[in-house]
């Protein structure tokens, strides 16, 4: 089975086929989307990420054996199982055929017609209104095909469902209100029954359609571009004012020139995806109202992925322990008896680690899986900066948290101590259990 890690950007659509795929096959997947593990526009400009991934895009992926690759579709076909490539040659080949219908067919009008709408492109009536068109081609066909099917191939969800809703989420959620998705009723049932399957929502979330189609936003469009200085004004000036000025050095001209070259290409590597999220404005730091803390979180995190747990990592953690500026906390699903399958309860783990992926800085949590099918219990250890639970900071953290009971823990008691080395290490008695360990998440 493969395991290895993803990197991308919050909210990438083409990393969320990736990530929909590991759902359903059970590829252990970690998420690198956020400081210290990637920060979009850096670690993809390094020379150690480029000498794996030549055109420093995202989605990429590398496996815990050093397995890398590039493209979001090559991602998701690796990490699926044969069920979602198609288990037949038959199936195989109508998987790879709606994977090549998303691109060709899909994309381009979906992209002509929904970036201006977030202000990531200029306005251009005559290409919308042709996008329209071809979007409603694009929805007759699929229309069609599922007339007489639950699923574009086969009885089960498959790569191609995947691929054709993520292609299609944007449209849905920002153009496609009632009145144009009318005529097209078996795609809208289709893409429903999609995003809520258990493994679409644990990435995607609630897909809420869009109830009026967006407009192109002028005001947001100019906002969003890139601010240049502004032109210095012209001063009148006498004779030697203007020998002055032809006598300009040559040599900072062509310095001005290099600068102008070299910054070039930061805007060039970006998508329009990509720049939108750029273009976003910084939210407020939630902890920002707190004093500096001599623990690095950082640095402990890198201490726990890449050294030994109980002989490194446990040992620096409590060697710099801020008491004052951190709290730690053990949180404990209130719902088991709703605990069916196993994967279907690691997915309520996962899900809410992608949500609070903007936490991450912040905190770091081990989450384990207690018990078998039907008979299973959710418990873990979280560590927070602050004193207080950092869910009530942010109303983005407020999705899932309730779910959980929440004890914060005497840092200096036994029962801390025993509690962080077991969950942190995944061995021990767990004696608070009473059911064995089944399988762990890291939020970090």
């Amino acid at each position: 089975m493969a395991a290895g890690t993803l990197y991308t950007y919050p909210e990438n659509w083409r990393a969320f086929k990736a990530q929909i795929a590991a759902q359903y096959s059970g590829a252990r997947l970690k998420i690198a989307s956020a400081s210290p593990a990637f920060t979009f526009g850096q670690t993809n400009r390094s020379p150690a990420f480029l000498s794996n991934f030549p055109l420093g895009k995202v989605p990429a992926y590398q496996g815990d054996d050093g397995f890398c690759l590039f493209e979001s579709n090559a991602i998701a076909h690796y990490l699926s199982n044969d069920a979602l490539r198609g288990s037949t040659p038959q199936a195989s080949a109508q998987v790879l055929q709606w994977v090549s219908f998303a691109d060709s067919e899909i994309i381009p009008p979906a992209s002509a017609w929904v970036f201006p709408t977030l202000g990531i492109m200029q306005f251009n009536k005559q290409a919308t209104e042709q996008a329209k068109e071809e979007v409603k081609r694009v929805l007759a066909v699929l229309n069609q095909h599922l007339n007489t099917r639950t699923f574009l191939v086969g009885e089960r969800v498959s790569l191609a469902d995947i691929t054709v809703v993520c292609s299609l989420l944007w449209l849905y959620k920002q153009v496609l209100e009632p009145a144009f998705r009318q005529p097209y009723p078996n795609v809208s049932r289709w893409f429903l029954t999609c995003v809520n399957q258990p493994q679409f929502k644990a990435v995607l979330g609630e897909v809420k359609l869009c109830e009026k189609m967006a407009q192109f936003d002028a005001k947001k469009f100019a906002e969003m571009q890139p601010k240049k200085d502004a032109p210095a004004k012209k001063e009148k000036a006498g004779k030697e004012g203007g020998k002055q000025q032809q006598q300009q050095p040559q040599q900072e001209k062509k310095e001005k020139k290099k600068e102008e070259k070299k910054a070039a290409p930061a805007e060039e590597e970006m998508d329009e995806c990509e720049a939108v999220l750029a273009s976003e404005p910084k939210a407020k730091d939630p902890f920002a109202h707190l004093p500096k803390s001599s623990f690095v979180m950082d640095e402990f995190k890198r201490k726990y992925s890449n050294e030994d747990t109980l002989t490194v990592a446990l040992p620096y953690f409590w060697d710099h322990f801020d008491r004052e500026g951190f709290s730690i906390w053990y949180a404990e699903y209130r719902f088991p008896e709703e605990l069916t399958m196993s994967f279907m309860s690691c997915n309520l783990i996962t899900g809410m680690f992608q949500r609070l992926d903007k936490l991450r800085k912040n905190a770091f949590a081990s989450v384990i899986l207690f018990g078998a099918n039907n008979d299973s219990c959710i418990s873990g250890i979280w560590v927070f900066r602050g004193q207080e639970l950092a869910f009530t900071l942010s109303e983005d953290w407020q999705i899932d948290y309730e779910s959980y009971t929440w004890r914060k823990l005497d840092v200096d008691s036994e029962e801390c101590k025993t509690m962080v080395k077991e969950y942190f290490a995944w061995e021990g008695d767990f004696k608070h259990v009473g059911k064995p360990f089944n399988q762990g998440k890291i939020f970090k």
